[in-house]
């Protein structure tokens, strides 16, 4: 029996000891507890390896940083945000950022943790996206990797597999084996993120964009923009970006507490 509780234990403490919080609420109040079980640095050092390989395989096909305007403006508004995500955690602005271009139809975006940044020319060109616009998709996906979304959802991956570990043990079922570096990637570079994650991305990233000097108001053309390619197949980004009402209702309801900061910029 003392054998079977020592993982359990173990299980618990880490429950308890893994809880933190990865950034300040800045203006918009975006603060909780999150269950950190897996290191930053880990996670760090595998999107740094996931991101070499998409840029690798891009640059093999031919289809990485074809379009030397686009690239310099999305380059552009990313080195305009970076510096503002000091107000929400000291250590991002010295990340190792980096944001290239894949030329491919697909709507789609993405940060990886660390500042790793992948837009699609599809996402820029379809939707006819103004800097601003750009803005908001670039501050959104950056705030996932500042609140650390992908770190969050492998540790709750890792707390669901202890606790069937455990279950299997009382039960005498034998090991069950982790797929956590599996979970791991499909966290990375699926984009596919929860509800509140995606709530909280809107928050920090809607600050971010009026910090660097971006009109915050393109946050509702922008999904409104998203939600009219639902309609008509949207692809990625829209699959994993559900552009309902309620978001752009959550947008406008924050446009009073960003616009001042976004007007002090112009002052």
């Amino acid at each position: 029996m003392k054998t079977l509780l020592t993982p359990a234990l173990v299980a618990i403490t880490l429950l308890f000891t893994g809880c933190a919080s990865t950034t300040e609420g800045g203006a918009v109040g975006a603060s909780r507890s999150q269950l950190l079980l897996v290191s930053s640095a880990e996670l760090d050092q595998m999107a740094a390896q996931s991101y070499a390989k998409l840029k690798a395989e891009g640059s093999a096909k031919g289809i990485l940083n074809t379009n030397a305007a686009m690239l310099a403006r999305v380059r552009a508004v990313a080195a305009r945000i970076a510096p503002q995500t000091a107000v929400f955690r000291a250590d991002a602005p010295r990340w190792q950022w980096e944001v290239n271009l894949i030329t491919s139809d697909q709507l789609n975006a993405f940060c990886m943790p660390g500042g790793k940044i992948m837009f699609y020319t599809g996402l820029v060109s379809r939707l006819n996206l103004g800097d601003d616009e750009i803005a908001v998709v670039m501050g959104h996906e950056i705030a996932h990797a500042l609140r650390e979304h992908s770190r969050e959802q492998v540790s709750q991956a890792a707390a669901a597999q202890t606790a069937i570990g455990i279950g299997t043990q009382l039960l005498g079922l034998g090991g069950g084996t982790s797929q956590l570096t599996e979970a791991a990637y499909e966290a990375l570079v699926a984009t596919r993120f929860s509800r509140s994650h995606e709530s909280e991305a809107d928050r920090i990233g809607l600050e971010l964009t009026a910090r660097a000097g971006y009109n915050p108001q393109a946050g509702v053309s922008l999904w409104q923009k998203m939600a009219s390619a639902g309609s008509t197949g949207g692809g990625d980004f829209l699959s994993s970006h559900p552009s309902d009402s309620s978001r752009v209702q959550q947008i406008q309801a924050l446009l009073p507490t960003v616009m001042p900061l976004y007007q002090a910029t112009r002052r």
